[in-house]
């Protein structure tokens, strides 16, 4: 699931006062926590108040005894008094791949001070970030004019495979470890992280592939899951050929929304005032781009991966547009660049070779490459914009070195409370498999933003959202579930944004700056 590496009150459900008081406090401890707390070296956490340490895992779980790796973890503690405290809350922000360890301070984002109930603790899977080994392949793959994504020719098809070959053949350097790097893998380390923490039950907060994880954990451990928020929810029937196929369709249509919001605001971009016509002008672009990079550096490949973040964020939509306006209307290459680097990764691959070695061995994906070039043509005639850029960025599975799982069937039967929330536009994990979460976990209920194209939304501003999430982490209070697939209650989206330069009538110069939780959301690619 490809995604980049950079992150008005409707009240149609709960609404939470401050001062409510928990009905249930923590479980009890179950063992002396061996965690060996010191200062953070991430200046952001030591403002925040964190601590950090490194919790030794087994590198096989099949073999306890043997080798060991080491996982970051973070921990800003809770506030309140300790007699009210409800426990650890373990976050995970998505990918695979991404960055959890700053997200120990996401407890300061939820309202009416539900937050402070708890332990919040970041921390970054094995092979992420500050966890040893970190993992790295190719930090130099998404450079600059790279192959056009489109393989009309059989030597951009030929070139492709084998940039894809040489990716998995470099990641063999990482050793034993990439046998090691399945979701079933990162659930067990929890649980060590849980035992080490020294308490018997967690509760959670999952974004994105980050729901994925609190699924596998939640159906390996089921009465170990105290509270569970999953926000953006993967479907664990499509891991994960079928999902980044479906996530090329979702992806095709948000961008054409976009498109049309631009050409709401002509007067600021002047790139069009239909969405047909900034369609037109954006492919148009990318073809020149293809035959003649900008300043010899952005080809068609790049163009297409640095607008990628538009159909996951609509805060994104102003700066991009900004980005969009100024290239086609000023020349401006240096802009495009800068964006093109912060969504790329380029010189650090840690979350693109984790994303790989997750996706190619949680499942076998298709051996043949005639099976993946007639299911991404057959995509690609109904959604053009990120199919073959999306089937490049997974297909060193083809040539992946360490061996395939079988995905672990989801069951949230016996798990007790978990409140789940999607977007019902959202393009990296399509709503569809948020109401197949919630038929799986019978004690859940699902919050809806109905036409909403944002990913993993909450705690971002929505106070009809926020709100919820907040009474859910104070008391365990659920939306009622209502009889049939659901969702269980809904709230409304936030509004589009304005550019502001609608306002004064003047072209755009400047717009708001993209906003981004943690340091897990954004890499070339869509994923979750």
């Amino acid at each position: 699931m490809r995604r980049l590496r950079a992150l008005g009150l409707l009240a149609t459900g709960v609404v939470v006062a401050a001062g409510l008081t928990p009905v249930a406090t923590a479980p009890p401890a179950t063992a002396e926590a061996s965690i060996d707390w010191t200062t953070c070296a991430n200046p952001g956490l030591q403002d925040a108040g964190a601590e950090c340490a490194l919790v030794p895992v087994p590198l096989d779980y099949a073999k306890p005894g043997g080798a060991t790796i080491r996982i970051a973890v973070s921990r800003i503690k809770h506030t309140v008094p300790d007699a009210q405290a409800q426990g650890v809350m373990l976050v995970n922000p998505g990918g695979p791949g991404g960055s959890g360890l700053a997200l120990s301070t996401l407890g300061q984002a939820v309202p009416n001070g539900a937050g402070g109930y708890y332990d919040w603790i970041g921390f970054d899977p094995r092979g992420v970030g500050s966890s040893q080994p970190s993992l790295s392949c190719d930090p130099d793959y998404f450079g600059f004019n790279r192959p056009t994504y489109l393989p009309v020719l059989k030597s951009t098809v030929q070139t492709w495979l084998g940039r894809a070959k040489g990716y998995a053949d470099a990641c063999k350097a990482n050793g034993p470890i990439l046998s090691h790097m399945t979701t079933i893998d990162s659930a067990r380390d929890v649980d060590s992280i849980r035992a080490a923490l020294g308490v018997e039950r967690i509760n959670y907060y999952g974004f994105s592939y980050g729901t994925y994880l609190g699924q596998v954990y939640s159906t390996l451990f089921p009465s170990r899951v105290r509270r569970m928020v999953l926000d953006s929810n993967v479907d664990p029937r499509n891991v994960f050929y079928q999902a980044n196929l479906n996530q090329d369709v979702a992806f095709d249509r948000n961008i054409k929304i976009w498109f049309g919001w631009l050409a709401t605001y002509d007067r600021v971009y002047h790139l069009g005032t239909t969405e047909k016509a900034v369609e037109r002008l954006f492919y148009e672009t990318e073809a020149k781009l293809t035959f003649h990079p900008a300043d010899g550096k952005i080809g068609g490949d790049e163009w297409v991966d640095t607008f990628l973040l538009t159909g996951y964020f609509q805060s994104t939509w102003t700066d991009l547009g900004d980005t969009f306006a100024r290239y086609v209307n000023a020349g401006d290459v240096s802009n495009l660049v800068d964006h093109y680097l912060g969504a790329s990764g380029l010189g650090n691959d840690n979350f693109y070779a984790v994303y790989s070695a997750v996706q190619c061995t949680d499942v076998q994906w298709p051996q043949k490459w005639s099976t993946w070039e007639r299911d991404n043509w057959l995509t690609f005639a109904k959604a053009p914009y990120e199919t073959w850029a999306n089937a490049w960025y997974n297909s060193p599975c083809l040539y992946w070195p360490a061996p395939a799982h079988k995905p672990l069937e989801i069951d949230g039967s016996k798990v007790g409370n978990v409140l789940l929330i999607d977007q019902t536009l959202d393009a990296p994990t399509p709503f569809e498999g948020s109401l197949e979460v919630r038929r799986r976990y019978p004690h859940s209920s699902l919050i809806a933003l109905p036409g909403g194209t944002s990913h993993a939304s909450s705690l971002s501003g929505n106070a009809c959202l926020d709100n919820q999430v907040a009474a859910y982490l104070t008391n365990g209070t659920l939306p009622p579930r209502k009889p049939g697939p659901g969702p269980d209650t809904t709230c409304a989206p936030l509004p589009q944004p304005v550019p502001g330069a609608a306002v004064a009538g003047t072209t755009v110069t400047s717009t708001q700056p993209v906003a981004r939780r943690g340091s897990g959301f954004v890499s070339p690619g869509p994923h979750g």
